[in-house]
């Protein structure tokens, strides 16, 4: 079974800049898609910013320009470099990705933007 972990998250203060990972284990392919979603309490899930094959990266239009997707060196393997965060930016990231298993969700990393 796949399965997703997820790093980097913590506390920074605004203008600050965190960088997050997400590595995918028991996968026998590269994805489909991978990418990540936010959720603060009370609020929908919503994409922050996915890879495409063949395809520019999409990017929630909150993120843009400060936000950066990009595939390690590792397969099944991308980073999330997030810079001039604000405080709206805090929430729960998760990881996603699609394979031909399946959609699979990691546990969330938590970053929080105060000062």
């Amino acid at each position: 079974q796949v399965q997703l972990a997820e790093s980097g998250g913590g506390l920074v203060q605004p203008g600050g800049s965190l960088r997050l990972s997400c590595a995918a284990s028991g996968t026998r392919f590269l994805f489909y898609n991978m990418g990540w979603y936010r959720q603060v309490p009370g609020k929908e899930r919503e994409l922050v910013a996915v890879i495409i094959p063949g395809s520019p990266a999409k990017y929630a239009d909150s993120v843009r320009g400060r936000f950066t997707i990009s595939e390690d060196n590792v397969p099944n393997k991308v980073t999330l470099q997030m810079h001039s965060l604000k405080q709206e930016d805090s929430a729960v990231y998760y990881c996603n990705g699609r394979w031909d298993t399946g959609e699979y969700w990691g546990q969330g990393t938590e970053v929080t933007v105060s000062s």
